[in-house]
């Protein structure tokens, strides 16, 4: 069995809480400069902007700057800053809950990444904690969706990281939601839905598809008020959009939700329908310390404590951010 080479660490510092592009060069290759293959490699990023990072030391190997002229290093490692996307300031808080030598978990806000992804970069939640905790090694066990307020942790040490991500991975960790969608007198609660969810790269929304499960929530009406329930929700697998598909599957799609059941646009600073799901509870052993940990998210859903403003939603209709 080949063993992995080890990673050399990146010469460049954080920016924004963001980490530094890191490229490796292909063993072999019909490229006379480091520049040539660029340019063919990043073919978005266009060759004068390449050239004038080349010029200034922007781009960076294990030795330090790559000169303009420098042949092609077969195999070697670079690294560099991109260009930031302008994104839209995300205008709430993050509010740390615990913190200590091995996890951060934060009650993080709804339209806020848990990571940098595509358009939302410096925008996210990894990102501001690794500028505000001055943490810059901070990285996440998982993965909350950006429309989803309430509980994500983060691990402070890369030595840990694959302890807590392997609990996640394995479902060690106990997971309760909170939801509010429309109330329906012809559903029988609880229920566990079973089913098997695809998500294509590329595509927002999710779907339902035969085949074996690999999708598992038990939906509990915790309680109703008029035309609206407030729902838990205990997923045991952790599909993308999975507790959305789900319940818009059983005719009560959260409020909130601009993809399930029809896809809605919304411009990208409307931030007034956030999607009513929140992930309320974490319950599992850490696999540092031994303890019993639990942490409960602070945070509770508008369409509750504001419900004369939401109650007149049409049941069913996308009304979310």
């Amino acid at each position: 069995m080949r063993r992995k080479t080890a990673v050399p660490p990146a010469p460049l510092p954080q920016r924004d809480g963001v980490d530094p592009v890191r490229l490796k060069l292909p063993v072999d290759g019909p490229w006379a400069t480091v520049r040539d293959h660029l340019v063919d490699r990043l073919p978005a990023v266009p060759p004068g902007l390449i050239d004038a990072m080349l010029r200034e030391g922007g781009i960076v190997g294990t030795d330090g700057p790559i000169a303009p002229d420098a042949p092609f290093l077969p195999g070697a490692y670079l690294w560099f800053h991109r260009e930031l996307p302008d994104e839209v300031p995300v205008p709430f808080d993050i509010e740390v809950l615990h913190q200590d030598d091995c996890l951060v978990v934060v009650d993080k806000p709804h339209f806020l990444s848990t990571m940098p992804r595509g358009r939302h970069v410096a925008e996210t939640a990894l990102s501001r904690l690794r500028r505000d905790l001055a943490l810059p090694a901070l990285s996440p066990a998982h993965r909350l969706d950006r429309l989803t307020a309430g509980l994500a942790m983060f691990v402070v040490r890369p030595e840990h990281r694959g302890a807590y991500q392997t609990l996640f991975r394995d479902r060690l960790v106990r997971k309760e939601y909170e939801a509010i969608a429309p109330y329906d007198p012809g559903l029988t609660l609880p229920r566990t839905v079973r089913n098997r969810i695809v998500k294509e790269r590329g595509v927002i929304a999710a779907r339902e598809v035969p085949g074996a499960p690999n999708s598992v929530s038990r939906i509990e009406l915790v309680e109703r008020r008029g035309g609206l329930g407030r729902y838990r929700l205990l997923p045991t697998t952790g599909r993308t959009h999975q507790l959305r598909l789900h319940m818009s599957g059983l005719g009560i799609p959260i409020l909130g939700d601009p993809v399930y059941p029809v896809l809605t646009e919304r411009a990208p600073d409307d931030f007034s329908r956030p999607l009513q799901l929140l992930a309320r509870v974490l319950e599992f052993t850490d696999p540092i310390s031994g303890r019993e940990r639990r942490f409960v998210s602070r945070f509770t859903l508008r369409a509750w404590t504001s419900y004369q403003d939401w109650a007149a939603e049409r049941p069913g209709a996308a009304v979310g951010s």
